[in-house]
């Protein structure tokens, strides 16, 4: 699928792995950060003399950290983006929620589609067969030129097979992964993902594997697009290409087959997203605050076994337990459905879509707590103090250690949840 895709981007018949080749970006996407997008509109027009950029139609920024600004500093440089966009007819998306969603939203997700980011989790777009990756710095070259100088990455086949069990999430079927795999087993390689589990998989689902790509030290990772993807992207697509698909006969750097079946949810553990370890050895151990949200996990389907682990429940006292969904518009889908007022009534904080609690902006712990999160990283300082811990999982044991204040099991829970929706359903006529 990647050669497929850049040997259209580069405008040549075809590519191979480790060959350098100058690709045209179908879209170049941004959030304003300082020392990145203020840079990038400086350099453009002081280093290179560029006063508009070519094709502008390609462009799209987000203002999704340092929402809503607390200081000037923070406020300024909103403004100087909102500016560069509407002297370049640049979109700029303000609000609307994390961008790497916001893209998928908007039609930025395209099937066969190259998308260039200087953040890694844009990788998740590749949920949609996307090639989708974080080049850094190596933006401004998509700034100033139509196009972006890289090498071909070989890619790896991961192949999952078998079937989850109930509370086992997307999240812990990534992180298995990384657990059976090494976090640099794909170091500079793609990784595309097959197989009956991604197959039965929602596209929250698949979008949450595939933003943490960076995780397994790949450049990005791509599914092949099926019937829920071309349903989700018939009317959002930005531009008309063909679904591109891998051939019978691909060649792959590497075949991996991971069988889930025996897979129970996971947590890890800090001091990075390489420690992968089983729920069931960290229960028990003490937490302060929970946080769910980010661009990984707080979409619908994490709002909804949250809320269903925690419908008629009141967190433990003390406990912060932070819910920010991932856009506006899954915000807006969770009211409608009543998960927000469960999560409310439960003593959850709701927050609107924004980076800042992943980055520590908001929220942050000081000396000695712990949290539960679905965030991205588990990094000292990530949340705050660098003597604070964080412990990564789904978004059911979020909930679940949110009502007993130490890392649980979100499956006894869940199963009572089950059953009183059976009962309540009643017997079959």
């Amino acid at each position: 699928m990647t050669e497929k895709i850049l040997a259209r981007a580069a405008g040549r018949p075809g590519v191979v792995p480790g060959e350098e080749i100058t690709a045209r970006p179908d879209f170049v996407i941004a959030y304003d950060f300082p020392g990145y997008t203020d840079v990038f509109f400086k350099e453009t027009r002081e280093d290179f003399g560029i006063e508009k950029v070519s094709s502008p139609e390609r462009f799209v920024l987000f203002i999704d950290h340092m929402v809503p600004a607390t200081a000037p500093k923070e406020e300024e440089l909103h403004k100087i983006t909102r500016a560069w966009g509407k002297e370049q007819g640049v979109p700029v998306h303000e609000r609307e929620g994390i961008g790497h969603q916001v893209a998928a939203e908007l039609g930025y997700a395209t099937p066969g589609a190259f998308a260039v980011h200087f953040d890694g989790h844009v990788s998740q777009l590749g949920a949609f067969g996307t090639f989708a990756f974080g080049a850094r710095k190596g933006v401004l070259e998509s700034f100033v030129t139509e196009t972006l100088t890289m090498t071909v990455p070989a890619s790896v086949k991961v192949e999952l097979v078998g079937t989850l069990q109930p509370g086992v999430m997307a999240r812990d079927v990534f992180h298995h992964m990384v657990r059976v795999m090494g976090p640099a087993s794909c170091r500079f390689k793609v990784v595309e993902l097959c197989g009956p589990v991604i197959d039965a998989m929602s596209i929250e689902g698949r979008q949450t594997i595939c933003g943490q790509a960076m995780f397994l030290g790949a450049t990005t990772m791509l599914i092949a697009p099926d019937a829920k993807t071309l349903a989700y992207v018939q009317g959002r697509s930005k531009i008309a290409l063909d679904p591109v698909y891998p051939d019978a006969d691909a060649h792959y750097d590497q075949v991996v087959t991971i069988d889930v079946s025996a897979l129970e949810p996971i947590v890890v553990i800090p001091p990075s997203p390489a420690n992968t370890r089983d729920l069931k050895d960290f229960t028990g151990v003490e937490v302060h605050t929970g946080y769910l949200g980010s661009c990984a996990s707080g979409r619908l389907e994490d709002l909804r076994i949250a809320a269903e682990v925690l419908r008629g429940r009141r967190i433990q006292p003390g406990f912060q337990l932070h819910v920010v969904p991932t856009s506006k518009a899954i915000m807006a889908a969770a009211a409608r459905e009543g998960l927000i007022e469960v999560l409310v009534e439960a003593g959850a904080f709701i927050s609107s879509p924004s980076c800042d609690y992943c980055f520590g902006r908001i929220a942050t712990m000081t000396d000695g707590q712990r949290a539960v999160s679905t965030g991205t990283l588990n990094t000292p300082g990530r949340m705050g103090s660098v003597d604070s811990e964080i412990y990564i999982c789904n978004a059911a044991v979020v909930a679940a250690s949110a009502l007993e204040g130490r890392i649980a099991d979100p499956r006894p829970y869940l199963a009572e949840a089950a059953g009183a929706a059976g009962a309540a359903e009643g017997p079959l006529a």
